[in-house]
């Protein structure tokens, strides 16, 4: 028996004019409603959003799992999908979308992330598939994790199902870009683990985990098949883990 379900697609936003439109184009014909909390844009976010007539808001950023619930509690209907601004649902998925949200049988579903890195789309270095959990009901499930990398957490008795099409995230246009991005990350990261007592081992830590990670992305998750991209992947994300711990060693030593 068909059931019909309304949907509300849920963005967080802070300086992303070149990725929104896209964006919220690709939500048009599975949301019955679009809201976008901004974290006070200083590009051109808002007119955009405004211009294609979606729930704009604004709202201090206290973190992005603060943010995202926060987006959340705004949604009208209990059915949401969550986007990131740089996130497009490929036809597929809005075609997979679209059945689930006529005929609504589990509390989430799950499906597969596709990211383009500098231009190319990468398929190894444990960027795919990449699942994840962005349609459910909002009352079985909310945003938890750790900052910044936050993640949909369902009641343990929650259904879930796999969504047929990729989601297509254009991550980073630019080896600049990710180097921006690691060391905002690392410092978000670092901040975090302090909060909760981590501490940074000279060796552990701070030498044989980039080195560790640099291995793993590369050669056991074929990073090599990407090609330069793959090589990129892998030594940007063992930095990552360096300047991670450094970071909070820092914070362990000026505290």
């Amino acid at each position: 028996m068909a059931n019909p379900v309304k949907i509300s697609a849920v963005i967080i936003t802070y300086n992303e004019e070149s990725n929104i439109h896209r964006c919220l184009e690709s939500l048009k014909t599975v949301a019955d409603e679009i809201v976008v909390v901004d974290s006070y844009s200083t590009d051109n976010t808002e007119e955009i959003c405004r211009n294609m007539g979606v729930n704009f808001m604004q709202h201090r950023f206290d973190g992005h799992i603060e943010q995202k619930n926060y987006a959340l509690g705004r949604a009208e209907y209990i059915h949401v999908l969550s986007l990131d601004a740089d996130e497009v649902l490929s036809e597929e998925l809005i075609q997979s979308i679209q059945v689930a949200k006529n005929n609504w049988q589990f509390d989430g579903y799950r499906f597969n992330r596709l990211s383009k890195y500098c231009g190319k789309w990468i398929r190894y270095s444990g960027w795919y598939p990449d699942t994840k959990l962005r349609l459910w009901d909002k009352t079985k499930g909310r945003w938890g994790g750790v900052n910044p990398h936050d993640r949909v957490e369902m009641d343990a008795t929650s259904r879930v199902s796999h969504l047929a099409g990729d989601l297509h995230h254009f991550s980073y246009h630019s080896i600049r870009d990710h180097i921006e991005q690691i060391n905002r990350f690392s410092e978000i990261a670092a901040r975090a683990a302090h909060a909760r007592g981590r501490r940074a081992n000279l060796w552990l830590d701070i030498v044989l985990n980039p080195l560790l990670t640099f291995f793993k992305k590369y050669f056991l998750k074929l990073g090599v098949l990407d090609g330069y991209p793959g090589f990129m992947i892998a030594i940007h994300t063992a930095y990552g883990k360096f300047l991670k711990y450094i970071k909070l060693r820092e914070l362990e030593r000026s505290g």
